[in-house]
């Protein structure tokens, strides 16, 4: 009997690879630090968990509206408006079981068979398969890791084809951590009026920046804006990776679509996460910038330390997310087999760039305490001396 080929075609995330071996490795007792997983090592906020509790206590535990509650909606809304100075509707806006499910939501409301998606390599490691999974097929931008690895106008155009249907940016981007200017972004914008194919912006990474600010390209203009599928979220800026709610902001008509689709498959996000969700959107400013300081503490500290070792090239300091995209070519072997070395030896998990569509190195996440990037650095480096 034949299986699917489309699922046995589909590479599985190297990111959740590397944490169950992690994982494993601590259940027979090692002492193992991880710098693979994209998770903050907070709690989440109080006054989220507080709004949580009470939502249980109130009975709110029963089936909402596929898209969404109306409040948390309306909370999107004036998020959109305040911090990224766009107007949407309600009929706009979809909340989802987490912003990858929001990805795939969008995607499979624009996509037909042999459509064609560009994004940039290094790539997050769901995007492509995403697009396979949906028929479509991923078509990769090169960046250069002079340019801090960002998509540029230029490159992107000579991709274009008549079978284009969409382009995916991510800014603050993972897995290099750089974040794209205002206008870098309108000549993107610009490209996909010329050319009229849709823009999919994965803004997840949006509150932790650094040294610059974050632009939603939907800013831009209002024709950019009316081609443009915003998605975000709430588990990275608010460490509330667990609770699983992402958002989607894009024209009436494909929200439309993307809530039949949603309708079908998973129907509404957790009922108890909505409202915690609402407590997010709306939490003071100064929890946040506490988070972000502390990150910018450890970004600053691991990119120290891993400019020491000299198997290492690292590229102009990252801008935003809590990932440094490290070369190791001077180490003379393949990603995975510098992964495995580093987790066998070490007692350290690091994602090989392989998963992201580039060999030659591995990412290194910062969203550790400071002390464990220290004793985890402590180890490669005895490792490459």
């Amino acid at each position: 009997m034949e299986f699917s080929k489309r699922l046995e075609g589909i590479t599985p995330s190297a990111t959740l690879k590397i944490i169950a071996k992690v994982n494993e490795l601590r259940e027979k007792g090692e002492n193992v630090i991880s710098f693979g997983a994209g998770e903050p090592d907070f709690d989440t906020p109080l006054p989220i968990r507080e709004a949580a509790k009470k939502a249980i206590d109130d009975g709110f535990t029963h089936y909402t509206s596929a898209s969404g509650i109306v409040e948390l909606k309306d909370a999107i809304i004036n998020k959109l408006l305040r911090d990224n100075g766009l107007k949407y509707t309600r009929d706009n806006i979809i909340v989802s079981n987490g912003a990858k499910h929001s990805l795939y939501n969008a995607l499979a409301a624009i996509l037909n068979p042999k459509d064609e998606v560009i994004f940039a390599n290094p790539y997050w490691v769901s995007y492509s398969e995403m697009v396979k999974l949906l028929g479509g097929v991923p078509v990769l931008v090169d960046t250069s890791f002079d340019n801090c690895f960002k998509l540029t106008a230029e490159a992107i155009e000579k991709k274009i084809t008549s079978k284009t249907k969409a382009i995916i940016i991510n800014t603050p981007n993972n897995p290099t951590g750089s974040v794209m200017s205002r206008e870098e972004l309108r000549k993107i914008g610009e490209l996909a009026i010329k050319y009229n194919f849709y823009i999919i912006s994965d803004e997840i990474y949006e509150k932790l920046i650094y040294d610059n600010e974050h632009v939603s390209i939907a800013s831009i203009s209002e024709s950019i804006k009316n081609r443009t599928i915003v998605i975000n979220g709430v588990s990275k800026a608010y460490a509330m990776t667990g609770w699983r709610i992402g958002y989607m902001a894009a024209p009436e008509k494909i929200a439309k679509l993307a809530v039949g689709f949603q309708g079908h498959t998973t129907s509404n996000p957790n009922s108890i996460a909505q409202k915690a969700v609402i407590a997010a959107l709306n939490l003071d400013n100064k929890i946040l910038d506490s988070m972000v300081l502390e990150f910018k503490k450890r970004r600053d500290y691991m990119y120290k330390k891993l400019s020491k070792i000299d198997k290492f090239i690292l590229p102009d300091i990252p801008g935003g997310a809590f990932y440094i995209f490290v070369n190791i070519e001077k180490i003379g072997k393949n990603s995975e087999e510098v992964s495995e070395e580093i987790l066998d030896i070490a007692k350290v998990g690091v994602v090989p760039g392989a998963a992201f569509g580039m060999d030659g190195f591995i990412r290194f996440s910062y969203a550790n305490s400071l002390d464990e990037i220290e004793e985890g650095i402590n180890r490669i480096e005895k490792l490459y001396k």
